[in-house]
């Protein structure tokens, strides 16, 4: 089988609060009174916009991020009421105008903060409020779901997809990290292919898709990479987030396979490993962040070694 072509990192449009008013004006005039503000921290897939107290404009960035537009519209109403933490629901789909070239969304506002650490109250009833979420999705009848593509990078895909990626930013960190570990890593993860039939996956379970409330998991947001296939892309939270017991935690409820829990850490040591190499040398959060996340991988594979 090819590999998919990852292409190159999109170029992205910018988008302002008057355009979306004038968006809002021109093709949804029962609102065209409510204020437009833009949230305090917006992702990298979209630009997001409040409108009035109770709903989110949410604007895709360029034309690779635009293609989960539809899928959204489609499938977040369908597995809204089959999970037990809300997501997000769309009320409306815009269209191309005001000088802004892609379809878009309307949603209602969900309540919450993006989770880092230091908020959660409980790390291992955090951890399995998540995997209960998880299982919930992974219950959902996937027939007729989308397949992994370009419109949410190959998560669900064969991990070799990213096999390119992995080499080239291991290559760049010899030095920097312990290659010959990363790469049995990576490798052990290559060596345990999905053999299951398609499940629902979210595609981007990271901190800033789980909103908090009160210490406790409230909402899990941003689902544009979400689809149906090997659902490990969803497990790399464990090393990206969770702590040791929390870890264990997520796994034993989820009832992960030796296999899968291969391949989910295998997700989660591509994403840290892009991240370091774009990163490394620089004394910000970004670089700080992808180190910790590798450090914790190495150190859970050698404990998990030594048991087996």
């Amino acid at each position: 089988m090819s590999t998919p072509d990852l292409g190159p990192v999109p170029q992205r449009v910018t988008v302002d609060a008057e355009q979306v008013r004038r968006l809002i004006s021109e093709q949804f005039p029962q609102w065209a009174d409510l204020p437009v503000q833009p949230v305090a921290k917006s992702g990298w897939d979209n630009v997001t916009f409040h409108l009035g107290d109770g709903m989110l404009v949410r604007l895709p960035s360029a034309a690779a991020y635009a293609l989960a537009v539809d899928k959204e519209q489609r499938w977040l109403p369908a597995l809204a009421p089959r999970l037990p933490l809300p997501i997000p629901a769309p009320l409306a789909k815009g269209h191309p105008g005001a000088g802004y070239p892609f379809s878009w969304s309307i949603y209602q506002w969900l309540d919450g903060d993006p989770v880092s650490a230091d908020r959660i109250s409980d790390p291992v009833r955090f951890a399995l409020d998540l995997a209960g979420f998880l299982a919930a999705l992974q219950s959902v009848d996937a027939a007729g779901g989308p397949q992994p593509g370009k419109h949410n990078w190959f998560r669900g895909a064969p991990l070799r997809t990213y096999d390119a990626q992995t080499q080239r930013a291991l290559a760049a960190l010899d030095g920097h990290i312990d290659v010959d570990v990363a790469l049995e890593i990576w490798q052990t993860a290559l060596d345990a292919p999905w053999d299951g039939v398609d499940i629902w996956f979210h595609g981007d379970i990271a901190p800033g898709n789980l909103l908090i409330d009160g210490g406790e998991l409230a909402a899990v947001i941003d689902f544009g990479t979400c689809g149906v296939g090997d659902p490990s892309c969803d497990l790399a939270i464990a090393w990206t987030l969770l702590t040791a017991d929390g870890r264990q935690a997520f796994r034993e409820r989820l009832s992960v396979a030796e296999a899968t829990w291969a391949r989910g850490r295998g997700w989660a040591l591509w994403k840290a490993l892009i991240t370091y190499d774009r990163t490394v040398g620089r004394a910000d959060e970004d670089a700080a962040s992808a180190r910790r996340v590798l450090d914790q991988i190495f150190s859970e594979y050698s404990t998990d070694r030594r048991r087996g």
